[in-house]
Formats: C-alpha cells, sequence, structure tokens
C-alpha cells in the first residue's frame, strides 16, 4: 500500500472502491481488527479513514460494536434528490454562457447515444454517458465545491453496483435532458435549470420509479447477503 499518499488516504480510497464494487454490502458490519489484518494497517489510519467515511454518510461507526454500512432508507433517498436538483440548476446557470453551441450539439449527441444505448439495454453504457452529460454542467459551473458535493451525493444514491435498471425511467431521462439542451440553445437557462430541479430531479414525479429502483436494489443486496453466507464469506 506504499505510494504518495498518506495511509489513511490510502485506506480511505481503498474502503470506497469496495463499497462501490459491492464488494463491502450496505447493511453490513464491519470488523475493524479484522480489516486491520486485512490491509496489514493499525487502527489509527483506519478509524481517522473510517471517521471520513461516516462524515460522507457512508457508514456509523458503533463503539464497542464495530461499523455498520449504512443502508439508504426512503426518506434519504428524498432528501438526496432534492439537494443534488438544486445543486445541478444551480450549476446549469452558472454553466449556461459557456455552453456555445458545439458544446450543446454535443451534449445533443451524448443524450441520443443514452436513448440508443437504452433501447439496446446497454445500461453500463447508459450509465457512463448519463455521468458524463450531467458533469458538463458541473465542470463547467467553474464551482468545483458543487460538483464534489453532487458527485458525492450520488455516491450515496448508487452505493451499490446495480442491475436494476428500469428501462422506461431511463428513457424519461433522456427526454428530459433534450427539453435542457432544446432550452439552453434557445438561451432560456432558467426554464432550463427549473426542468433539472423542478422535473430531472424530483422525487415527486419519479417517486413510483423510485421505489419500484430501490425494492429492487434492496432484493439484490439480500440476494447477494445470503449468497455469501451460503458460501461462508463475509465483506
Amino acid at each position: 500500500m506504499l505510494n504518495h499518499k498518506s495511509l489513511r488516504e490510502q485506506v480511505y480510497q481503498y474502503l470506497k472502491e469496495e463499497l462501490q464494487s459491492g464488494n463491502i454490502l450496505p447493511g453490513a458490519n464491519l470488523n475493524m481488527g479484522k480489516l486491520c489484518r486485512r490491509l496489514n494497517v493499525s487502527k489509527t489510519p483506519l478509524r481517522e479513514a473510517l471517521i471520513f467515511l461516516e462524515a460522507e454518510g457512508f457508514v456509523t461507526i458503533l463503539p464497542r460494536r464495530g461499523v455498520l454500512v449504512n443502508q439508504l432508507t426512503l426518506e434519504e433517498v428524498r432528501q438526496i434528490i432534492q439537494m443534488v436538483g438544486s445543486l445541478e440548476a444551480s450549476a446549469v446557470l452558472s454553466a449556461a454562457p459557456s455552453l456555445d453551441a458545439l458544446i450543446l450539439k454535443r451534449l445533443a449527441a451524448a443524450n441520443e447515444k443514452m436513448t440508443a444505448a437504452v433501447q439496446r439495454e446497454d445500461f453500463e453504457r447508459y450509465y457512463r454517458l448519463n455521468a458524463e452529460f450531467h458533469d458538463v454542467f458541473l465542470q463547467r459551473s467553474g464551482n468545483r465545491l458543487l460538483r464534489r458535493t453532487v458527485l458525492l451525493f450520488k455516491q450515496r444514491l448508487y452505493d451499490f453496483p446495480r442491475r436494476a435498471y428500469i428501462r422506461e425511467w431511463e428513457l424519461i431521462n433522456c427526454g428530459e435532458h433534450a427539453r435542457i439542451v432544446a432550452c439552453l440553445r434557445r438561451g432560456d437557462a432558467e426554464r432550463a435549470a427549473r426542468i433539472m430541479r423542478e422535473e430531472h430531479w424530483s422525487f415527486s414525479k419519479h417517486e413510483q420509479y423510485i421505489r419500484r429502483f430501490y425494492r429492487n436494489v434492496t432484493r439484490e443486496i439480500e440476494v447477494e447477503r445470503a449468497s455469501r453466507r451460503q458460501a461462508g464469506t463475509v465483506n
């Protein structure tokens, strides 16, 4: 694990990758002693890394009882979606003056590729293109703290490598992307920001899909947990 990063940073990055890859499941209880032995580190850098993860909402440190990997509740999902919608709407307004015709053409083309990917059920490609589409606004907002905050919130929303995509929902999202780009082409950044905040990132508008999505996710986690239990493996 020796490199230019501090030991705490290395442990933090390792744990984040384990969470995002699904090697560590939401709802798991982490044993600090086992983690120390696995990583060949003392408890100090591990504890420091876990404090950062707790501050970001990924885990809860339970004194003398280990570490619980948090699993999102529906209310937490609603709150995160509301915050991301407000922040991304702000990013759209800040980025709009720098979005010239060429960039908007590329955004429209990316959205067409997303739509085609959904229709082919190539959801991995769709997810990657979708992240890149939104990151254009975050990058061009010029606000690094805003971008970091939004990406962190999105990591919380998608903290398990799911295969629970819902085709009709993703096509609705692509339609909203197209409307956002159309507004920006007309020079109506305010309208584009409202679509981003009040439609694209609206819990109430997409509630049926959100509930279905997280039901599927919970089912996947339970199946994976049962499989590991049967195999005698732990997180």
